[in-house]
């Protein structure tokens, strides 16, 4: 799709996705604010989405695929790696899906008709050199260039992709590249699926259909090859995976979203999305959950987690000033933890694909739990500081 295309679309200006979890907090949803020719909601013919409501049951490997009577869907990689000179790195890959409401585009018998769209982002932080790069794609699906599998994991646009190559869902191939980067990389679980919320269904807001079903594999042993500059290298080290799916929006007091997801070397995980109002406050249906080293979890709620902001980063690039520095807390469980950005710029300015600015990087992390001190790594996602999320009903 070319820029010229995509300059013809009003509205461009606002955040192209919310509401999925990660970009991790349904990062996905305010699309039909974005591409109204495409996402008109107001011919009463047209087609009809799920929402996401309580009674959903996941049922793995299958539920690793497309979910296409959902509106929104994405698919999100992060991961930290190590080469074998001992140099560390960051990685993002991330693929939307997002149908149309169009009764026309549905019944138009063309291949060309467009009734999903895909977009994808990908990153590598350098923290030695602290250098960021990333990459971005979008396509439509119908013609081959960009597609979704619905009973297995098989998402792509061009030659980026995310595919199952086991039976049993337990084992994931990672392909992107650009002009300056790309990677290649096997991911297997060391957990079963995690759903958060009330049994997978991620609140998002007050209102019906204001949700995802959401879930993540938190722990993903990883190996496979970084090329940066034309230099490849061996890499291994560990991701995290997100999968959310629903048809719901962005509540209008709601500007924007801080996503946490952490990796303990106590082989326990933490995930939590705080909603943030415009008028500074959280918004309580914030949650999380925390994943203990067998598996099993504790769901979290706005009132059982604190986050304060112990610094901030000022992007030369669009201006946004971001927090860049956490401590966490859960008192009930005696969890304390610092999280520190492994490099101030990792924002990305997605121009040609969501046309959102978020700063989505990688963090160490350091603190105590219990008795005991732990540390680890995590990612932070940072949303609606460049430019407020914008809703129009």
């Amino acid at each position: 799709m070319s820029n010229a295309t995509l300059k013809r679309w009003p509205n461009l200006h606002r955040p192209l996705f919310f509401f999925l979890g990660s970009p991790a907090v349904f990062l996905c949803f305010g699309l039909s604010v974005l591409f109204p020719p495409l996402l008109s909601a107001s011919e009463d013919e047209g087609p009809r989405f799920r929402q996401a409501v309580s009674g959903y049951q996941f049922h793995f490997p299958s539920d690793h695929g497309s979910h296409d009577e959902f509106r929104t869907e994405w698919w999100y990689y992060t991961g930290h790696l190590i080469a074998e000179d001992g140099r560390t790195f960051g990685y993002e890959l991330t693929f939307f899906r997002q149908a149309t409401d169009n009764a026309h585009v549905h019944s138009n018998p063309s291949r060309w008709a467009i009734r999903h769209l895909y977009l994808a982002h990908a990153a590598i932080s350098e923290h030695d050199s602290q250098r960021f790069r990333y990459a971005e794609k979008v396509s439509r699906a119908g013609i081959e260039k960009a597609g979704a599998d619905a009973d297995r994991l098989h998402v792509w646009i061009d030659r980026w992709s995310a595919d199952s190559v086991a039976s049993d869902g337990r084992r994931y191939h990672l392909r992107a590249s650009s002009t300056d980067f790309s990677f290649d990389l096997m991911l297997e679980a060391e957990k079963d699926p995690i759903l958060h919320g009330d049994q997978g269904l991620s609140r998002k807001g007050a209102e019906p259909g204001q949700a995802s079903h959401y879930y993540s594999m938190t722990r993903l042993t990883t190996t496979g090859t970084l090329m940066i500059d034309g230099h490849a290298q061996t890499v291994q080290g560990v991701s995290w995976m997100d999968h959310e799916f629903g048809s719901g929006h962005l509540g209008q007091d709601q500007v924007g979203w801080d996503w946490f997801s952490v990796q303990l070397d106590d082989s326990s995980e933490l995930m939590f999305y705080l909603l943030r109002r415009a008028d500074g406050s959280t918004d309580p249906v914030s949650s999380g959950t925390l994943v203990f080293k067998d598996g099993h979890t504790q769901a979290l709620s706005s009132r059982d987690v604190g986050i304060e902001v112990s610094d901030h980063w000022t992007s030369p690039s669009s201006g946004a000033r971001y927090p860049s520095g956490w401590q966490l807390t859960i008192p009930s469980r005696a969890i304390s933890l610092q999280l520190i950005p492994k490099m101030p710029n990792q924002e990305l300015i997605t121009r040609r694909s969501t046309q959102v600015t978020y700063w989505e990087g990688a963090v160490k992390v350091l603190g105590r739990a219990g008795e005991k001190s732990v540390a680890g790594q995590g990612y932070v996602e940072l949303t609606g500081y460049a430019t407020p999320i914008q809703f129009n009903r």
